[in-house]
C-alpha cells in the first residue's frame, strides 16, 4: 500500500505534467502569503495576529529550530504506521484540528467546509466554542468522523453545563478545557482596527443555539435600559445588522425584538471568567462523563496538579501566541511537562506547527499527539474545504515522508534519540 507521503507527492507531480499546481501554496510561507492577499484586513488580522509584539507567535515557530532531526540509515521503513490511539479511539495520524473561533471569516462555509476536510481525511475534529456553526451541525456533517468539544468556562455555570451535555448528545468524545483565555489578550492588530467579531454577532453560534443562553438573552432584552444609547453612525447601522443577520430567525423580528443586541451583550458579559481555581474540576467532573483535557499549561507545576486533580490529558499550548507578548515558546514547555507526567495521561502539543517535520518535532519531545490550526485556516481561506483538506494532507504526507527518512516506522519510534538539540 503506498504510503500518504508517496501518494500526495506524485499526484502533485503528475498533476504538474498537464500544468495543474497544488489547490493551495505547499510552503507554510507562501500558503501564509496567499491567505492573507485572500483575506480581509479584519480577517487577517484576527486569524494571524497574536498578542503585544508578536513576539511569542515568533518564539513558537523559531523554537524548532534549535532542534535537529538526526536520520538512521539501513532501516526498513517501506511500510509506515502514522494512527495513534487516544480515549479508546485509534486515530488514523496523531495530528487533530485545533478549535478556532469565528471561521466565518475566513470562509462563508465555516466549520461546514472544515468538517468535510476532516472527515475525508478521519482527523479528528475540536469544535470550539467560539464557532460559527452549532456543534451539531458540524456533527452531523462530520458523521462517524471522531470528534472533541472546546469549552470556555463561562461565568454562568448553567451555560457551562448546557454547552458541555449538548456535546455530549452530539458524539463528543472528549471535552477539551481552555484555562489560558479566562482574559482576552492584547491583541494588538485587532485592536488597531478597534474590532472584535464577536461585538458583531460573529462565532457566538454555540450560544445562540443554547438553551440557557436563550433564556439569558430574553431575560437581558426585557429587562428596561438605563442609558442612552449614542447618536447612530453608519458603522453602528452596519455592526445591528451583522448582529441581525447572524441570530437566529427571521431578520424583520429579529429587528424588532432586540435579542440579537442582547445576545451579544449576554455574551460579552458573561464570557471571561477569571475566577476558576483547580478545585471547580470536581464541578465539572460530576457533570461529564467524557474525559477531561486541559489545554493552555506551559509550567510543569501545573502539570502535576493536574495530575492530582485527576484530567485525563494534557495539552501544552500558550494559544499560539494569542494571550502573553513574550511567554514561553510552548515547544520549550513540552519536554518538562512531559516529564512531570511520565506517561500517566496523553500530552498533546499545540502552538507553532506549520509543517509535518514539525509535527515530527513535538512528538519526538513527548508529545502524543498535535494540534493544527492557522496553516489549514488559511487553506479554509484559499478554497474553502478542498484547501484546508489539501493544506492537512501536506502536513501528513511531509510527517510520513519525514519519518521514513528518519528511519522510524511508527509514531512510538519517533523519540528523544531521533532529535539533536542546537549548541
Amino acid at each position: 500500500m503506498e504510503s500518504i507521503g508517496r501518494a500526495i507527492q506524485s499526484a502533485i507531480y503528475r498533476a504538474g505534467v498537464f500544468g495543474h499546481r497544488p489547490t493551495v501554496p505547499v510552503e507554510p510561507a507562501a500558503l501564509e502569503a496567499a491567505a492573507r492577499k485572500a483575506m480581509s484586513p479584519r480577517a487577517w488580522s484576527y486569524v494571524n495576529g497574536s498578542a503585544g509584539q508578536q513576539r511569542t507567535d515568533r518564539a513558537n515557530t523559531e523554537a524548532f529550530y534549535d532542534h535537529r532531526i538526526v536520520p538512521r540509515m539501513l532501516v526498513d521503513v517501506e511500510e509506515r504506521d502514522l494512527s495513534v490511539d487516544l480515549f479508546g479511539t485509534t486515530l488514523p495520524a496523531p495530528v487533530l484540528l485545533a478549535p478556532i473561533g469565528v471561521l466565518e471569516m475566513a470562509h462563508r462555509e465555516a466549520e461546514h467546509a472544515v468538517a468535510r476536510a476532516a472527515r475525508a481525511l478521519g482527523l479528528a475534529m475540536i469544535h470550539s466554542t467560539q464557532a460559527s456553526v452549532p456543534m451539531e451541525q458540524v456533527a452531523a456533517a462530520l458523521g462517524p468522523n471522531p470528534h472533541w468539544y472546546q469549552l470556555y468556562w463561562s461565568r454562568d455555570d448553567e451555560l457551562a453545563a448546557s454547552l458541555v451535555a449538548r456535546a455530549e448528545e452530539c458524539g463528543a468524545q472528549a471535552l477539551v478545557v481552555t484555562l489560558d483565555t479566562h482574559l482576552l489578550g492584547w491583541r494588538t492588530r485587532d485592536l488597531d482596527l478597534a474590532h472584535l467579531p464577536f461585538a458583531q454577532g460573529q462565532g457566538i453560534a454555540q450560544y445562540t443555539s443554547d438553551s440557557r443562553f436563550a433564556a439569558m438573552t430574553r431575560e437581558r432584552a426585557n429587562t428596561p435600559r438605563t442609558e442612552r444609547d449614542p447618536r447612530p453612525t453608519p458603522a453602528a447601522v452596519r455592526s445591528v445588522l451583522s448582529q441581525v443577520r447572524r441570530y437566529p430567525g427571521d431578520v424583520r423580528t429579529n429587528l424588532r425584538s432586540g435579542l440579537p443586541r442582547a445576545a451579544v451583550e449576554t455574551f460579552l458579559d458573561t464570557f471571561s471568567r477569571s475566577t476558576l481555581t483547580w478545585k471547580d474540576l470536581e464541578w465539572l467532573r460530576s457533570r461529564t462523563s467524557l474525559p477531561i483535557v486541559l489545554k493552555g499549561l506551559q509550567h510543569p507545576d501545573d502539570a502535576r496538579l493536574a495530575i492530582e486533580h485527576g484530567v485525563d490529558g494534557i495539552v501544552v499550548s500558550n494559544h499560539g501566541g494569542r494571550q502573553i507578548d513574550g511567554a514561553i515558546a510552548s515547544l520549550d514547555a513540552l519536554p518538562p511537562i512531559v516529564d512531570v507526567v511520565d506517561g500517566r495521561v496523553p500530552v498533546l502539543f499545540d502552538s507553532g506547527i506549520r509543517s509535518g517535520a514539525d509535527v515530527f518535532k513535538a512528538l519526538a519531545l513527548g508529545a502524543d499527539s498535535v494540534l493544527v490550526g492557522r496553516p489549514w485556516v488559511y487553506g479554509l481561506a484559499l478554497a474553502g474545504a478542498d484547501g484546508a483538506q489539501a493544506v492537512l494532507e501536506h502536513i501528513l504526507a511531509e510527517l510520513d515522508l519525514t519519518m521514513g527518512l528518519a528511519g522510524v516506522r511508527s509514531i512510538s519510534e519517533i523519540t528523544r534519540d531521533t532529535l539533536s538539540p542546537v549548541e
